[in-house]
């Protein structure tokens, strides 16, 4: 199969969603004649025109109160927020608004609005663009949160958040835009809700986020070698949450390690940790421990970022050896 980069992948599931529904719009900063920060709307502008791909002011208030109100009277959008850091800006829109108020209207509006956002450290952009938050978003019902980690995925998933009739906040990690893997051509859709195992395995469980997957399985392959078999869950939704493929690998092993790159405190990891204390505590044979970024601001220092602040394989290794004191 052909490969892209997950950068292309979003290219062309955009192009081809358009191509599909003139209803759909693109708002959002330097989308169009630049073609996005990551250059991940690049040509759209110049094939669809000013009035579907539109640069916005820098205002995240206007971009997503916009969104919204196009969404209800029956237009598509797909709104950026350039990171997802700026989304405190706009919170009221989003979850006192769009996440709500398809609930209080007992269900006579639609809100089929995509808002597509990055997140992650790594490129020196320090404590307000480098942050991932994602799972602030998990405390608010009424939003669906996705967090592709590889350019099928990407493509996939943003398919189907389109076609979803509820507002879906797509997360994408700005530093993966350059992986390259296998996506088939035209259109194709992943399911909301469903995990998937990118390695089986018996001893431990790593359930990881986004480019974290990648890491984990970089230390699966390492730790195979030494005769260990971890098994990596990529839960690709955050919300809904395959709560029972984590539980029925977490069964399986009786260990596990979280890896994600939210701040330590109100981690991603935390809610998974409960899940497990509550529907599988009779399977723990280890205690469940997280492998995350430190509970402090994003350093601007790159020897900070890299060797204190975004989790890395060795950290991940040193979590795995530890449950396996407990076999």
């Amino acid at each position: 199969m052909r490969q892209l980069t997950f950068r292309e992948a979003v290219v062309e599931a955009l192009d081809i969603a358009m191509q599909r529904d003139p209803k759909i719009f693109l708002l959002g900063e330097d989308i169009g004649y630049y073609g996005g920060l990551f250059q991940a709307t690049q040509g759209l502008m110049q094939k669809y025109g000013e009035d579907r791909v539109m640069d916005s002011p820098i205002s995240e208030s206007a971009i997503l109160g916009a969104g919204i109100g196009s969404a209800i009277v029956g237009v598509h959008p797909i709104v950026e927020i350039m990171n997802v850091d700026f989304m405190p800006v706009c919170m009221d829109q989003l979850v006192n608004q769009a996440a709500k108020m398809r609930y209080m209207f007992g269900g006579q509006m639609k809100i089929p609005l995509v808002i597509r956002t990055t997140c992650g450290a790594g490129r020196g952009g320090a404590a307000h663009h480098a942050q991932a938050i994602h799972a602030v978003f998990m405390h608010f019902p009424g939003i669906k949160i996705v967090v592709p980690a590889t350019p099928y995925d990407v493509k996939g998933l943003l398919f189907t958040a389109i076609e979803d009739e509820n507002p879906v906040l797509f997360i994408e990690d700005k530093m993966m835009y350059n992986v390259k893997g296998e996506v088939p051509e035209g259109y194709y859709t992943v399911p909301f809700g469903q995990a998937v195992i990118r390695q089986k395995g018996k001893d431990v469980t790593i359930v990881a986020t986004l480019r974290m997957v990648h890491k984990a399985l970089t230390v699966a392959e390492e730790m195979e070698k030494e005769g260990i078999a971890i098994e990596v869950v990529d839960p690709r939704t955050l919300c809904p949450l395959d709560k029972d493929t984590i539980i029925n690998s977490f069964k399986k092993t009786g260990k596990l390690v979280i890896v994600d790159e939210g701040n330590r405190v109100g981690n991603f990891g935390s809610e998974i940790a409960s899940i497990i204390a509550e529907e599988a505590v009779e399977y723990i044979q280890a205690p469940i421990l997280k492998v995350t970024a430190p509970h402090v601001p994003v350093p601007y220092s790159p020897v900070l970022e890299k060797e204190f602040y975004i989790p890395n394989e060795e950290r991940i290794k040193k979590a795995v050896y530890r449950v396996l004191e407990f076999s």
